[in-house]
C-alpha cells in the first residue's frame, strides 16, 4: 500500500533537523488537519452554493410562471372590458340608428299631415270666400230690408230714427238704473250683514266704557242787576257808557224790560265771556264810566285768557295728550267757551279722544295716535269766526303750522267731515267717535226755531224726489219716513230714493248725529164681489 505524503510534510521533513522531528511532525499534522478542514469546508460551501443556485433557479422559474399567469389574466380582463365597451358602443349605435329611423318615419307622417292640412285649408279658404260673397249679398239684402222696415216703422209710429233712438235709450237707461239699484242694494246689504255686528259691538263697547256728562250748560250770558237804577247807569248819559263798553268788548248789550237782567250777545264766546264778567264786576262795583270800563275789561280779558290756558292744559292732561305747542293748548282752552248745539266743544273733544282710544284698541291700532287725533279734531272751531273756511281745513292748517307732524292726526283733523280723502284708518275712527259723541242721548240740543226749520228742510228734500207722495220727519228729526207711489216706483227705485235723499241731506243740511231715511212703498189691490 502506498502512502501519500503531503508536500508540506515532505518539505518540513527535509528541512528540519533530526532533533526537532517530533515537533515538526506535530506541526505537519496540524497543518495537514487545517488544510483538510479547509478543503472540507470549501467542498461543503461549494455544495451549498450549488444548492442555492438550484433553489434560485427554481424560484425564478416559479416567479416567471406566476408573472406570466398574472399577465395572461390581466390580458383576458382587458380583452373582456374592451369587448364590453365595443358591444355597448355597437348597441348605442344601433339604438341611434333605430331612433333616426323612427324620427324619419315621424317626419314623413308629419309632412304628409301638413300636406293634407294645407289641402284642407285651401278648400276651407275657398269655402270661406264663397261664404263671404254670400254673406255680403245677404248683408246687402238685409240692409235694404232694414231701410224698408225703418221707413215702414217711421210711417207707422210717426217717429224719426233719432226720436226712436232717444225713446230706446230712455228705456234702456231706466232698466240699467233699476239693475244698478238692485246690484247696489245687494252689495250694500251683504257688506252691512258682514260688518254691522262687529261695528255695533265696538261702538257699544266704547259708549259703555266711557261715562261722559250729558250736556253742558248754555253759554248764553246774562248779567243780574240788583236794581233798575243800575241799568240807567250802565247806559250812561246819552248812551255814552254802553257805547264805550260795546266798542271795547266787541259785543252787543241788550237792555230790555226784563227785570233784573242785562243780556250780552256776541258770536265770539270768548268776547262774550269777557264782556259778561266785566259787566258783572262793573254792576257790583257801581262805578261805571269809560275809564273804569277799560280797566275792568282789560283785567277780565287777562283773567279769561289765563282760565283759557288752564282749561287747555287740564284738558290735555285729562286726555293724556302730550307734546302740544302752547298756541295749540291755548286754542283748545278757547273751545271751553264754544258750544255746538248746546254741547261744550272742549268736553266733546275730550270725549271723542277717549272714544277713539277705545275703538282703536279694539281694532289693534295705536291708541295714543287715535286719542291725539280725536282730541285735536275740532281745534278749528276755536278760530272759525276769524279765519275763512271750514273748521276742518282751518284746524289742520293751524296744527301743521304749530308743530304737528303726524300724517294720521293731520288727516283726521282735516278729513273727519269728508272734506279731504282719508289716508289713514284713524280718520274714519275719529269720524265715528265724533258722530257717537254728538248723537248720544242728551249730548246736544238746539233751539225750537232751528229745530222746526231743520224738520221742514228735511221733509222738503224728501218731497223733491220723483214718485214721492208724502214725507214725515219723526223722532225729533233723527228719521224721515218717505212714502212713494207704488205705481211710479218699484222696490229697486225705493232703494235709490233712500240713497239720494241721504246724500242730499248730508250735502245740504247741518245736523247733530245722524238721520235715518226710510222709504215705504205699499201696493193695494182691491176688487168688489157682487
Amino acid at each position: 500500500m502506498t502512502t501519500t505524503t503531503s508536500p508540506i510534510v515532505g518539505l518540513l521533513a527535509q528541512g528540519a533537523p533530526n532533533a526537532a522531528a517530533p515537533i515538526t511532525y506535530v506541526l505537519l499534522a496540524v497543518a495537514a488537519a487545517v488544510f483538510g478542514f479547509a478543503l472540507f469546508q470549501a467542498s461543503r460551501m461549494r455544495r451549498e452554493g450549488l444548492r442555492l443556485i438550484d433553489r434560485s433557479i427554481a424560484d425564478a422559474e416559479s416567479k416567471a410562471k406566476t408573472i406570466e399567469l398574472e399577465a395572461e389574466r390581466r390580458i383576458a380582463e382587458r380583452r373582456a372590458e374592451v369587448d364590453a365597451k365595443v358591444n355597448k358602443a355597437l348597441a348605442e349605435i344601433q339604438e341611434s340608428q333605430a331612433r333616426a329611423a323612427r324620427r324619419e318615419e315621424t317626419l314623413d307622417r308629419k309632412l304628409e299631415q301638413l300636406d293634407q292640412r294645407e289641402r284642407r285649408m285651401d278648400e276651407r279658404e275657398k269655402a270661406l270666400q264663397a261664404g263671404e260673397r254670400q254673406h255680403a249679398e245677404v248683408r246687402e239684402s238685409l240692409a235694404r230690408e232694414r231701410v224698408a222696415i225703418q221707413d215702414r216703422l217711421s210711417q207707422i209710429s210717426g217717429l224719426t230714427p233719432e226720436q226712436a233712438r232717444e225713446v230706446l235709450m230712455a228705456e234702456v237707461r231706466m232698466h240699467a238704473e233699476r239693475d244698478a239699484a238692485l246690484l247696489t242694494q245687494k252689495v250694500l246689504h251683504d257688506a252691512e250683514a258682514r260688518s254691522r255686528e262687529q261695528a255695533r259691538e265696538i261702538v257699544l263697547m266704547a259708549i259703555q266704557r266711557y261715562a261722559g256728562e250729558t250736556s253742558s250748560d248754555s253759554t248764553v250770558r246774562s248779567v243780574k242787576v240788583p236794581s233798575e237804577d243800575l241799568k240807567g247807569r250802565v247806559i250812561g248819559r246819552e248812551g255814552r257808557n254802553i257805547r264805550h263798553f260795546e266798542k271795547v268788548t266787541g259785543v252787543d248789550v241788550l237792555i230790555d224790560d226784563t227785570p233784573g237782567v242785562i243780556s250780552v250777545s256776541c258770536f265770539d264766546r270768548v268776547r262774550q265771556a269777557v264782556a259778561a264778567e266785566a259787566l258783572q264786576k262793573l254792576v257790583n262795583d257801581g262805578r261805571i264810566h269809560p275809564t273804569r270800563i277799560e280797566e275792568v275789561v282789560e283785567q277780565c280779558r287777562r283773567d279769561v285768557h289765563e282760565r283759557m290756558i288752564k282749561a287747555g292744559q287740564d284738558a290735555a292732561m285729562e286726555a293724556d295728550v302730550r307734546g302740544l305747542h302752547p298756541k295749540v293748548i291755548e286754542m283748545m282752552g278757547r273751545l271751553h267757551f264754544r258750544t255746538s248745539y248746546g254741547q261744550n266743544v272742549l268736553r266733546h273733544s275730550i270725549e271723542v279722544a277717549f272714544l277713539c282710544q277705545l275703538i282703536a284698541s279694539q281694532l289693534g291700532l295705536d291708541a295714543a295716535t287715535a286719542r291725539r287725533a280725536g282730541f285735536l279734531h275740532d281745534i278749528g272751531k276755536a278760530m272759525d269766526h276769524e279765519v275763512e273756511g271750514g273748521h276742518p281745513a282751518i284746524g289742520m292748517d293751524f296744527a301743521k303750522r304749530h308743530g304737528e307732524t303726524s300724517e294720521a292726526v293731520l288727516n283726521a283733523i282735516g278729513g273727519h267731515h269728508g272734506d279731504i280723502p282719508c289716508t289713514t284708518p284713524f280718520t274714519p275712527i275719529v269720524t265715528s267717535a265724533d258722530a257717537v259723541s254728538g248723537a248720544r242721548p242728551g249730548a246736544r240740543r238746539e233751539s225750537m226755531e232751528h229745530y222746526i226749520k231743520r224738520l221742514e228742510q228735511l221733509e222738503s228734500i224728501a218731497m223733491e224726489q220723483p214718485g214721492v207722495q208724502e214725507a214725515f220727519a219723526i223722532q225729533a228729526g233723527r228719521e224721515v219716513r218717505v212714502i212713494v207711489d207704488a205705481n211710479k216706483a218699484d222696490d229697486a227705485r225705493c232703494f235709490a230714493i233712500a240713497q239720494e235723499v241721504a246724500k242730499r241731506v248730508e250735502a245740504e243740511m247741518t245736523f247733530p248725529g245722524e238721520i235715518k231715511v226710510t222709504v215705504l212703498r205699499e201696493l193695494r189691490a182691491e176688487a168688489n164681489a157682487r
